[in-house]
């Protein structure tokens, strides 16, 4: 029987689908008033876990109980009523309705019981009672479309969902992914708030920094087993590495020992109304850039307008010292400047599609001929690039969607080089995935510079720009107000003084 003291208790669970075995004995317990953490690498069994406990999935075996009770939920219905509510991390908002209709979406109120008519002004008092409660008011109203949010607020929208529930548990799956740091602030303080309130929150994340801020207690999974539960007081970084990954990772920042030789890329004088202004940058072959900044600093949106995504109001290219012209992203292709988008399942992959034709839908002149595509071929260079890229996978024909996180992002990767890079834009490389594919993408980086091709990497992670980078760019408010050099000159401080617009010295 469950401890007294958990108000949610799982053991022994087990799950398996077509005879593979995903789950094996995972027990999990939370306490009311809690953070407990949920880590381990993408495929440890973390969301499936999830699943079985909102029951969406059924397990194989084992028991949960909760307030003290055997549970079995047969569906998400059954979990919610019971106080159990999720927030996923692939937000799923219906675009046409408001913030209120969304939130209270299958339990409104009717104006007058029998007829098909709900009562909007009793909706968004509701859904306003919420907003204030949270101190949301002055980023969302009641009656904003969802479809006007950015994805921060969407987010924001959900947590709000997930509370209107009055649950008692709230498992939050990487919650903060799509947040800024001012909105991750606000995240943080609701979670403040549930805590006193007693919730107990399962907060699923790859983020160290998150999980010693965050967390009470800690529980690892690891090939479906579970591996140990710590509180954060008495654990480090290197020791939750090593029951995530059962080895050691180091630094988790490989040397980067490439000859940094000729200009490949020079930007002059970009501009483009109300986004950027005055950008001036260079890559070097062999070298690692790193951009830094707050969200809507305009990183993103300069390289965007680099490889023809957006439109430039003004400025120059020039590739090995010539003038390019690029006004379409095949223009950048042409000229050997490619870029991994930030968002890769939005547009980076086709996630309908297998493995094969998503590595290579960018790359038909190499493997078609008079509009014909050659089989064999498509299959060797797509067999070949994924195998370079140690992509852990069944089959090149396997659907994309099957994939972890890390793995999807060696898709986006492998398309990428097939193109044959001088100059690879990375956005956000390794956002979403875990410490063991953060580390392969770190290679493969290294390994990329080494063969004289020129890195551009946008991140949020301090951390990962000052380990990887030769250089730091920092922009803020559309400009770029500082450029660093060297692993011993950039230090967190430095670089967000600059982010929060600080000129360099």
């Amino acid at each position: 029987m469950a401890e007294e003291k958990h108000i949610l208790w799982t053991s022994g669970i087990s799950k398996s689908f077509a005879g593979v075995k995903v789950l094996d004995g995972v027990e999990l317990n939370i306490i009311p008033g809690e953070v407990h953490a949920l880590m381990g690498e993408n495929g440890a069994g973390k969301s499936t876990l999830m699943k079985i406990i909102m029951g969406i999935y059924t397990k194989d075996s084992g028991q949960i109980y909760f307030e003290g009770k055997d549970c079995d939920f047969k569906s998400p219905k059954d979990a919610l009523e019971a106080g159990i509510s999720m927030i996923h991390q692939e937000l799923s908002p219906i675009p046409e309705m408001t913030v209120s209709e969304n939130v209270f979406l299958g339990r409104e109120q009717k104006k007058v019981k029998g007829l098909p008519f709900v009562d909007k002004k009793e909706l968004n008092k509701r859904t306003q009672i919420l907003l204030e409660e949270y101190e949301l008011t002055q980023y969302i109203t009641p009656n904003m479309k969802m479809k006007d949010l950015n994805i921060a607020q969407i987010q924001m929208v959900e947590i709000i969902k997930a509370i209107s529930y009055h649950s008692k548990v709230i498992i939050m799956d990487e919650p903060t992914s799509s947040l800024s740091e001012k909105e991750t602030v606000i995240l943080y303080r609701i979670i403040d708030t549930l805590k006193k309130n007693q919730v107990g929150i399962i907060y699923i994340s790859h983020r160290m920094e998150e999980v010693f801020e965050l967390a009470d207690r800690v529980s690892v999974l690891r090939d479906g087993k579970f591996i140990g539960c710590e509180t954060v007081a008495n654990t480090s970084r290197e020791i939750l590495i090593n029951m995530m990954v059962g080895r050691e990772l180091g630094s988790g920042y490989p040397k980067n020992s490439a000859e940094v030789g000729e200009v490949l890329l020079e930007v002059k004088d970009f501009n483009r109304k109300g986004v950027f202004e005055d950008i001036n940058l260079k890559v070097r072959s062999g070298e690692i850039v790193g951009m830094a900044g707050l969200v809507g600093a305009g990183r993103s949106e300069v390289m965007r307008a680099l490889v023809g995504y957006d439109k430039l109001d003004s400025g120059k290219v020039f590739m090995q010292g010539k003038e390019i012209i690029i006004k379409h992203p095949k223009d950048a292709k042409q000229n050997h400047i490619i870029m991994a988008p930030e968002d890769r399942k939005e547009m980076g992959l086709l996630l309908c599609r297998s493995i094969k034709e998503n590595v290579s839908i960018q790359n038909m002149d190499r493997i078609s001929r008079a509009s014909f595509v050659n089989k064999a071929k498509e299959k060797k260079i797509c067999s070949d690039i994924t195998k370079q890229m140690n992509t852990k996978m069944n089959s090149i024909n396997d659907s994309v969607s099957s994939l972890s996180g890390g793995n999807q992002q060696k898709v986006v990767l492998s398309k990428c080089l097939l193109s044959e890079p001088k100059v690879l834009i990375l956005d956000e490389p390794t956002r979403g995935i875990d410490v063991g594919a953060k580390a392969a993408i770190y290679d493969i980086m290294v390994k990329l510079t080494e063969q004289g091709i020129g890195i551009i990497m946008i991140s949020s992670e301090m951390p990962e720009l000052i380990g990887m980078s030769n250089r730091v760019v920092v922009m803020s408010g559309g400009h770029i107000t500082g450029e660093i050099e060297g692993e011993e000159a950039a230090s967190q401080q430095t670089i967000l003084k600059l982010a929060l617009g600080g000129k360099e010295k």
